[in-house]
């Protein structure tokens, strides 16, 4: 039977639900009047579901197609634009910014068949990051990833922490290769993501600001079948 919990969450989905339970504990026992008693113990449920359901891992019908990127995480869509990405990709660059509130699936995916080709962590600030610019200053770990299927671009995901979030998790190394979809980390508590396609590209961005999107289902671009 498939827990529909991540991984990612221990020892968090462990160890604060329990604290959250035990101090609703200590309140219906320490607290004779009512309808404090029901306030607080309503605050506490209310935050024991939020707690368990962050770290919630459902199931995702990913879509087939080896012209098809993903979206790398569920949220809202805050910038689609042309940047120099001259780090990994080399050059002029879109990207695809996603916020996180606290109230999405935090989970990352792969957007679509990748070999691993360098990880680079990087200190930063712990900025809002529903701004764009908190990619450039924020604490961010970068993927660099190469499209297994034609044409063979290379591929930046950034997992961009904010304001809230204070962990990144990455569980991939170099030269891995998965599909599309896969999970692959994850940043606790609030974050931004970032999806960098060299501007060169034939892939049709077909997101814009404003647009929910889920990771692994939601498609964010589509390459011509010429390549």
């Amino acid at each position: 039977m498939r827990i529909p919990i991540t991984k990612y969450g221990l020892p968090q989905v462990v160890f604060y639900p329990g604290l959250c339970v035990l101090a609703m504990i200590l309140v219906a026992f320490s607290l004779p009047v009512i309808w404090l008693l029901l306030v607080i113990e309503t605050v506490l449920a209310a935050v024991l579901i939020w707690l368990l359901s962050f770290f919630r891992d459902p199931k995702r019908d990913i879509p087939t197609g080896s012209n098809l990127i993903l979206s790398p995480a569920d949220g809202t869509v805050t910038d689609v634009e042309q940047v120099d990405e001259a780090g990994f990709i080399g050059g002029k660059a879109t990207r695809i910014g996603i916020f996180l509130s606290i109230f999405n699936v935090h989970i990352n995916r792969t957007p679509c068949a990748v070999r691993i080709e360098k990880i680079t962590y990087r200190k930063g600030c712990f900025r809002n990051a529903l701004n764009p610019a908190s990619g450039k200053v924020n604490e961010c770990n970068e993927i660099a990833m190469a499209r297994l299927a034609e044409p063979s671009h290379k591929i930046l995901v950034r997992q961009v922490s904010g304001a809230i979030a204070r962990r990144i998790v990455c569980d991939v190394e170099a030269g891995q290769e998965f599909s599309g979809g896969a999970v692959f980390g994850m940043i606790k508590f609030g974050s931004r993501t970032e999806l960098y396609l060299p501007l060169g590209s034939s892939a049709k961005i077909i997101v814009k600001k404003g647009d929910k999107v889920k990771a692994g289902i939601t498609i964010l671009a589509e390459y011509d079948r010429t390549g």
